[in-house]
């Protein structure tokens, strides 16, 4: 049982694949839970208030408190610009926790963890992804994520259509690629031809389901696997050479940060990112850790909890 400090705040980190919850009080991060998606956009309200109470009340059990205890929560996920789904997602959490709720952008709270109020530009590379950067004078600058059909560039949705494409470009060009029956033992299909169905479906496929497939097949060395990878870095990468451009195009050195499960677990893609990036711009400065966003929401519910 934690004996409870001055406030109890929750950092919400509510992504389209995974939701993470902490608790903490006013110094210290105290226990972690995750649950499924709450991204409200891609998985609806009714999912999304499932994975949000139970990422909170496994959180709220393992720190001994219950919900009705936290003084504040912070939630960052995309598509928060959105009155209409911050609105969601606020009465959503205000059902769950008591004390004042603050819904924000997935880029704020992964500023924040990365940066706090001060200078740089973080890379994200999750299910979808996005770059962001904000300079000394306080202006932003957001390249990127515009949704996956049409942008979200290097992300596990990326990769996933991407390595599908791969696979069908290999079959009229004669190639092989382990990528195929790894795909097709994934969605329990029997041939390529039985592939094209579910890949042109409407509503389209989980594509970022993929991307664990792609990644163990890089690993063991498939050529156009490793392709897919490298183009995802060399597309992350791009993402950012356009916020410094815009941003930081004077400065002597540049503070870049990487967040997102694509780069977590591709060594792959976050060295061709980072050769990409300082090929051009040998000023930035990459943190080799991966940061993780959920502390930045965090500490912006302390903030807001303590003014």
């Amino acid at each position: 049982m934690i004996e409870l400090a001055v406030g109890i705040f929750l950092g919400i980190d509510g992504g389209g694949t995974k939701t993470t919850c902490v608790v903490g009080d006013d110094s210290s991060l105290l226990v972690t839970a995750t649950a499924g998606p709450s991204n409200v956009v891609r998985v609806g309200e009714e999912r999304a208030r499932e994975s949000l109470d139970e990422a909170i009340r496994h959180a709220c059990k393992a720190a001994g408190i219950t919900p009705a205890q936290v003084d504040g929560t912070c939630i960052g996920l995309a598509g928060a610009a959105r009155p209409e789904i911050a609105e969601i997602v606020r009465r959503l959490l205000s059902e769950i926790v008591s004390g004042p709720v603050n819904v924000v952008g997935d880029m704020e709270i992964a500023m924040q963890a990365a940066f706090g109020s001060g200078p740089g530009v973080i890379v994200n590379a999750g299910t979808g992804s996005f770059a962001y950067g904000r300079d000394k004078a306080g202006r932003t600058e957001r390249v990127g994520g515009w949704g996956f059909a049409i942008s979200d560039e290097g992300s596990g949705q990326w990769i996933g259509r991407t390595a599908i494409t791969a696979i069908y470009r290999a079959h009229d060009e004669g190639e092989r690629t382990m990528l195929l029956p790894e795909l097709l033992r994934l969605w329990k299909l029997s041939s390529l031809n039985d592939l094209v169905r579910p890949a042109n479906a409407s509503p389209p496929p989980d594509f970022s389901s993929l991307f664990p497939i792609v990644l163990a097949v890089a690993d063991a060395g498939d050529a156009i696997a490793r392709s897919v990878l490298t183009q995802a870095g060399v597309e992350l990468a791009r993402l950012v050479k356009l916020v410094i451009r815009r941003l930081f195009a004077e400065e002597g050195s540049v503070p870049v940060a990487m967040t997102g499960g694509v780069l977590r677990q591709s060594a792959l893609v976050r060295q061709v990112f980072y050769n990409s990036l300082r090929s051009e711009y040998p000023n930035a400065s990459v943190n080799s850790t991966v940061i993780e966003p959920v502390k930045g929401a965090l500490e912006l519910a302390r903030q807001a909890g303590m003014k």
